[in-house]
């Protein structure tokens, strides 16, 4: 028997929206996305997350320059999470104790799974109410310019981006991979033949060829050979620079 329920059906029915009408975010809708991101799990409770609204029109443009996408820092609302280690370095130097651990790898590594599940907190939270959403990895396409249009103070780092609105699309669903390939009981699995993924590159194939827009035709396993994965030079290779730039992952 399947099992379906309202938050499953949401979850399973998750697309990126890249257009959005030009209609506002609600004020209680957008509280509530906040409140879903407030209430996410959280490491040890240290609560290492912060979220930017970013409404300065100039802000919004160079972020955008920054992810090269158009569409971010349009229509509806541009969020930015940040792994935040300043809030508890402040509470720690008011009450006179070192701020060493958070200077840590681990420390920040905990920040960014709680910043991580925050982002996916809100997207769901947004969905629910019928508004679609972008996550925005593409926000670290220039790290440390990133960090200067900010003006991110010390042991704060930009996670992802949200881009937040009401849909002006409706894209297919892209297909997944297989649970085969993605869970494994007690032990990961030695090895694997490229010929298992051809039903799935044929899927993939057909969800390319069928879309609306970018009519590129393309496979899983083509785009991970691609030129994308091979060893070159990047401007996101500036990424643990900017961290350690902000006080972050010293040790």
């Amino acid at each position: 028997m399947k099992i379906t329920n309202e938050t499953l059906a949401t979850q399973l029915n998750h697309r990126s929206i890249r257009a959005f009408a030009k209609k506002p975010i609600a004020k209680e809708q957008l509280t509530a996305i906040y409140e879903a991101a407030r209430h996410t799990s959280t490491s040890q409770f240290l609560q290492q997350f912060s979220i930017l609204r970013i409404t300065d029109e100039a802000k919004r443009k160079a972020i955008s320059e920054i992810a090269k996408q158009d569409y971010v820092g349009g229509n509806g609302e541009l969020l930015i999470f940040l792994a935040d280690l300043n809030r508890n370095a402040k509470i720690r130097q008011h009450l006179g104790q070192d701020i060493a651990r958070l200077q840590t790898a681990d420390l920040f590594f905990q920040a960014v799974n709680d910043t991580v599940l925050a982002v996916q907190n809100a997207l769901l939270a947004a969905e629910s109410m019928g508004l679609g959403g972008v996550v925005l990895g593409s926000i670290n396409n220039e790290p440390k310019k990133l960090v200067t249009v900010l003006e991110l103070p010390q042991l704060t780092y930009p996670i992802l981006g949200l881009q937040l609105g009401h849909p002006a699309q409706s894209p297919q669903l892209k297909p997944r991979l297989p649970l085969e390939f993605t869970v494994f009981d007690d032990k990961y699995p030695a090895d694997f033949s490229l010929a298992e993924f051809k039903d799935y590159d044929k899927l993939v194939h057909q969800y390319y060829d069928l879309r609306d827009t970018d009519r590129r035709v393309d496979e899983f396993t083509t785009q991970i050979g691609s030129k994308k994965l091979a060893a070159h030079k990047s401007s996101r290779d500036e990424i643990m620079a900017a961290i350690q730039d902000q006080g972050l992952c010293l040790d």
